[in-house]
């Protein structure tokens, strides 16, 4: 049975954890595949807010079973107290949620080393959120990880040993002022190991291909945008994971011909979160709007977003990188009030006027240039079907679907659950 994928389209905080809470009545299982504890997906139902960093969206569902995928990194400190505040909703986790042994762990040192290094650069940072992604995704790579299956092992403290040990030292070769006490780190980060051990640890690759054999329904839930991809995001200042549909692939185990739908989720406008390019950013009463009325701070690091119009070129871009088949327009009830939008359509860059993403998009380089839109004054929180939305919302609508030539099937009109309009 085909995979279905739900992707983010822009630097992230698009209102993933939403959608895929929404969506999870139609899948068996929920399948994170990339990223780690810089995410923060925010869920908003019977009238409270719930952030999950790690644990996938669907983990309010009784019936669905979440999987964490290889692809993702696992803090387990971070994931215990995930696991802790699931408890006070009386969500039982254990029966529903299994975690892959090649999944990689993010140590106490990981963190540290972020720190430093971030530290190190000055003015050049990249806006990391300092979880120890960046290192533990080197880790990874430069084969010196340690994996969830590794704590099945008699031997998995002296590996731990060794690369901590390790760890110390590249700190003090950033020489940076960087105070920290690893052996209350430690204590901590021990004894939540104790409670990931608790848990299911599976052979995920062979778990899902044993699933889609059984014609179980599988959703994979991407963490942070397309944008921030390491490999099609707005280098360097981009995540450590690949975000884009190919992530799913090599963060699951899945054959790229297995995948069926992918969702992709954007905002009716632009946000951005720590350094980086930003070719429709807004310094003005507009921009500051934006993020007022549509509390813009990061689930997980509680910065602020900035903020802009929509970039269709940027978004048309991820829409081909991921190969997205339906579209999903978050926070429409943002812009309620606005008498007139703008959304860009083309660059100029360098002075000739494009319509694809290019290598450099920093604001030396780009002027975006903009189509001009009426707005609404309705308040849309209440509306709860396509027919009593505003003319204008709907002109607004019909142009992206144009332009892209992908459907925009869910709009969403407010954080809540209930707040879905299906198309």
């Amino acid at each position: 049975m085909a995979v279905d994928l739900l992707l983010g389209l822009q630097w992230g905080d698009e209102g993933k954890g939403k959608i895929v809470d929404v969506l999870t009545s139609n899948y068996n299982i929920i399948a994170r595949f990339q990223g780690g504890p810089n995410a923060g997906h925010t869920l908003v139902f019977n009238g409270m807010k719930h952030v999950l960093h790690t644990i996938p969206s669907g983990i309010f569902h009784e019936d669905a079973v979440n999987l964490v995928g290889n692809g993702v990194v696992i803090d387990p400190v971070i994931f215990k107290n995930e696991l802790d505040k699931l408890a006070t909703q009386n969500v039982d986790y254990r029966k529903s949620l299994v975690i892959s042994r090649k999944a990689h762990l993010i140590l106490p040192t990981h963190r540290l080393l972020d720190a430093a290094s971030e530290a190190s650069k000055g003015k050049a940072k990249i806006g990391s959120t300092l979880k120890g992604i960046g290192p533990t995704y080197m880790d990874k790579t430069g084969r010196n990880g340690i994996r969830v299956g590794d704590l099945e092992l008699d031997n998995w403290k002296e590996k731990y040993r060794a690369l901590a040990n390790k760890h110390e030292s590249m700190v003090a070769f950033y020489n940076v002022d960087l105070e920290y006490d690893l052996e209350e780190l430690e204590t901590e980060f021990f004894e939540a190991v104790k409670v990931l051990k608790s848990l299911k640890f599976i052979d995920s690759e062979e778990y899902l291909h044993q699933a889609q054999r059984d014609q179980k329904s599988i959703l994979a839930e991407g963490a942070q945008g397309s944008l921030l991809d390491i490999d099609f995001g707005t280098y360097p200042f981009v995540t450590s994971s690949n975000t884009t549909a190919a992530g799913a692939c090599t963060g699951l185990g899945i054959a790229p011909n297995s995948i069926g739908e992918v969702f992709g989720i954007f905002k009716a406008y632009t946000t951005r979160v720590g350094s980086g390019p930003f070719p429709t950013e807004l310094f003005d009463e507009v921009g500051e709007t934006m993020g007022r009325v549509g509390n813009e701070f990061g689930a997980t690091t509680g910065r602020s977003r900035r903020c802009g119009w929509l970039d269709l070129v940027a978004l048309r871009y991820a829409c081909q990188v991921n190969g997205v088949t339906q579209l999903m327009m978050m926070k429409a009830d943002v812009l309620s009030g606005f008498k007139a939008l703008k959304v860009c359509t083309a660059y100029n860059y360098k002075g000739d006027i494009i319509h694809h993403f290019p290598y450099n998009v920093e604001s030396e380089n780009i002027t975006p240039i903009y189509t001009d839109f009426d707005g609404w004054e309705e308040d849309l929180t209440e509306m709860d079907n396509e027919s009593t939305l505003p003319k204008s919302l709907l002109t607004y609508i019909e142009f992206l679907e144009k332009e892209l030539e992908i459907p925009i099937k869910v709009v969403s009109v407010g954080p809540d659950r209930k707040q879905t309009i299906f198309r």
